[in-house]
């Protein structure tokens, strides 16, 4: 009987943790100056997704820097967020992300542009899964407070479908016709 329930107790964990991959962003060594010496206590920060739009980062703390990245983990896990993507390559649109004084401004890019952003942005777009983006971070070079505001923008991300359900209209009435966009920049052509 206990076998029974250690299959199945391993099958729910598989079930649980449907292969998401992680990456190390920062790691951050403090000490602390006690009587007899000095004790070092390491801080983890850590960003996770599955690469198919589902992402999220979290911070650990720890006296060994195995258990703090164990820790944030666990709690980029806990809370990973669901972006949606165009095509499964980039963002639908534009968008700014703000924590504090930092600010991250990301940008739609067309096939073939590849990442280009700054350390821990370019973590938390490669475990989401984008694969052509263009960002910048300005106000701000910390780690934490920099992939705060990229979380922060692509929470805003909005897909066409969710846009038009909120609207009550249907997708194509919400996306611009390739036909007209076409006609339309051709005659601004044909006028200069």
């Amino acid at each position: 009987m206990a076998r029974e329930d250690n299959r199945r107790g391993g099958r729910r964990d598989r079930d649980e943790t449907p292969e998401f991959a992680d990456r190390l962003v920062a790691i951050n060594r403090v000490s602390k100056t006690v009587k007899g010496g000095k004790r070092f206590g390491f801080a983890a920060l850590v960003v996770v997704g599955d690469q198919k739009g589902r992402v999220g980062f979290g911070k650990g703390k720890a006296k060994e820097v195995p258990e703090a990245i164990r820790k944030a983990t666990e709690a980029a896990r806990h809370s990973m967020i669901r972006v949606p993507l165009r095509e499964g390559r980039t963002l639908h649109h534009d968008m700014e992300g703000r924590h504090g004084a930092g600010r991250i401004i990301m940008r739609t890019a067309p096939e073939g542009t590849g990442i280009i952003a700054g350390g821990p942005m370019r973590a938390v777009f490669e475990m989401l899964g984008v694969k052509d983006v263009v960002s910048k971070s300005i106000g701000t070079q910390n780690p934490y407070n920099m992939i705060r505001a990229t979380m922060n923008g692509l929470r805003l991300e909005a897909s066409p479908r969710s846009v038009a359900q909120r609207r009550g209209k249907k997708v194509a009435d919400i996306l611009p016709r390739r036909d007209e966009s076409a006609q339309s920049s051709d005659q601004v052509a044909e006028e200069a």
